[in-house]
C-alpha cells in the first residue's frame, strides 16, 4: 500500500528479536515472533560450521526468520571463496553452493543477499502483521574476507571486483542505492558510520539510511558497538553528502538489562507502551529540522532517554497500537517532504553482536544478549 495514499491501517505490536556476530555460539533466545540474524554466523564458514548454526536457527521457535551472511561466512561469497578458499580450508575445500543451500533450502529461514522479501505471519496466535525487509551482507574492507568492498576513493573505478576479490569503490555507492524505498526493516551486516559503530561504519550505507529511513536498521560486525539508537530525521530531505543535514537528533540507548546473566531480556520498546512511540509519518515534524521543546507540542521529548519498560506479554494480541489518541494509528499520511517513506520521521539503529570480545579474545570469549525490539507494523488481516 503505498505511502501517498493516505489510507489508514492498523498497526500491533510485533516482537523482534536481534543477534549477530553469533560465531559458532549458541546462545539463548527469548521468545517473540521474528529473529533477525545480521551475519556472521561462523568463524570460516565451513559446511559443518554452517550445519550447526542452520540447524540451531531452524529450532528456535519464531515465525519468521530473517538471516544473511557476514564477513566471516566465507563459503557464501562464491568469488571470494574462488580467490581466497584454500588460504582457510586448504586440507579440507569446502563448497560454496552445499553450503550456500544449507541457508537457500531451509523451509523457516529466509536468507537475504542483497535482496528483499514481504513477510507476512500467518499463525493465528501470532500478531498478523507485515513488514517488507532489506538485507544485505557486504560491508567496508577491513581485512581479507568475504563481501567486502574498498571504501569510495578520489577516482571511483568500474563496478567489480580487484584482484583481491575486494568490490571496486563505485559499487559502494550502487550497493546501497539498491535498497527499496519502501522497506520497513533494513538488515546489514555493516553498521552506518557513526551509528552503533565505533567509526568503523560505512559513509554511503549512512546516506542510504537517511534517504530510505526505514523503521529498524539492524546490524552488526563491530562487537564493540553493540547497542542501540534512535535517529530522528527532519523533513527537508538531504543536503549534505553523507546527509548529516537530515539528522535532527539521536538517542541511546540504555540497556535496562545489560549483565549477561540476568534472565530479564534487553528491550528496546518503540510501541510508546513501556517506553517512548517511535514518531512516524503523521507527527507534527519540528520546522526546519529544529528540536521542539517537550511540552510545546504534541511531539514526544526528542532529548528523552529511550525508555525500556518491564518485558510484555508477546502472547496478548489485543492491543492495536495508538496514536497520539486515535484508535487506530495511520500507517501514513500526505505530509510534505521527502517522497515515499523516506518522510518517516525516526529509524531504530540495532548493532545486536552478541560475541562482546575480539580476537584472539584474551581471557575468553564473552558475550551479549539478544537485543529485543518491540516495533508497531501493520496489520494485514
Amino acid at each position: 500500500m503505498p505511502p501517498s495514499s493516505g489510507v489508514l491501517r492498523p498497526t500491533r505490536r510485533t516482537r523482534i528479536v536481534c543477534i549477530s556476530d553469533t560465531h559458532n555460539s549458541t546462545v539463548r533466545l527469548p521468545k517473540g515472533d521474528v529473529l533477525i540474524h545480521a551475519g556472521d554466523l561462523t568463524n570460516q564458514g565451513s559446511y559443518s560450521e554452517l550445519s550447526r548454526a542452520v540447524q540451531w536457527l531452524e529450532k528456535a521457535d519464531f515465525e519468521a526468520k530473517i538471516v544473511i551472511a557476514g564477513n566471516h561466512d566465507i563459503t557464501l561469497d562464491r568469488d571470494f571463496y574462488s580467490k581466497h578458499g584454500s588460504s582457510f580450508h586448504n586440507t579440507n575445500p569446502q563448497d560454496p553452493a552445499r553450503c550456500l543451500s544449507l541457508l537457500t533450502g531451509s523451509r523457516t529461514i529466509t536468507y537475504l543477499q542483497h535482496s528483499s522479501a514481504t513477510v507476512r505471519l500467518t499463525r493465528p496466535e501470532g500478531p498478523g502483521t507485515e513488514f517488507t525487509v532489506f538485507g544485505s551482507p557486504y560491508c567496508p574492507e577491513y581485512g581479507t574476507w568475504a563481501f567486502m568492498y574498498r571504501r569510495p576513493g578520489p577516482r571511483p573505478e568500474a563496478l567489480g571486483s580487484d584482484d583481491n576479490g575486494t568490490a571496486a569503490s563505485t559499487s559502494v555507492a550502487d550497493l546501497w542505492t539498491a535498497i527499496p524505498p519502501d522497506i520497513d526493516i533494513l538488515v546489514t551486516h555493516t553498521p552506518a558510520y557513526t551509528h552503533c559503530d565505533d567509526s568503523f561504519g560505512c559513509e554511503n550505507l549512512r546516506e542510504a539510511l537517511a534517504r530510505v529511513r526505514p523503521r529498524v536498521h539492524v546490524c552488526g560486525h563491530v562487537h564493540q558497538g553493540r547497542g542501540a539508537e534512535r535517529v530522528k530525521w527532519g523533513t527537508d530531505g538531504l543536503s549534505g553528502w553523507d546527509g548529516v543535514a537530515a539528522e535532527v537528533s539521536v538517542e541511546r540507548w540504555q540497556d535496562p538489562s545489560p549483565e549477561p546473566a540476568s534472565a530479564k531480556i534487553s528491550l528496546v520498546d518503540l510501541t510508546g507502551r513501556g517506553g517512548k512511540r517511535m514518531l512516524d509519518f503523521q507527527d507534527p515534524a519540528p520546522l526546519n529540522g529544529a528540536q521542539v521543546p517537550y511540552g510545546t507540542s504534541d511531539v514526544p521529548d526528542p532529548a528523552q532517554e529511550l525508555s525500556c519498560g518491564p518485558p510484555t506479554d508477546p502472547t496478548r494480541r489485543d492491543d492495536t497500537s495508538r496514536s497520539l489518541d486515535p484508535e487506530v494509528k495511520p500507517e501514513s499520511t500526505n505530509q510534505a517532504g521527502p517522497v515515499g517513506r523516506a518522510g518517516r520521521r525516526e529509524t531504530c539503529v540495532i548493532n545486536c553482536a552478541i560475541v562482546a570480545s575480539k580476537w584472539p579474545h584474551a581471557g575468553g570469549k564473552r558475550f551479549n544478549k539478544p537485543i529485543v525490539v518491540d516495533l508497531d507494523l501493520p496489520v494485514w488481516r
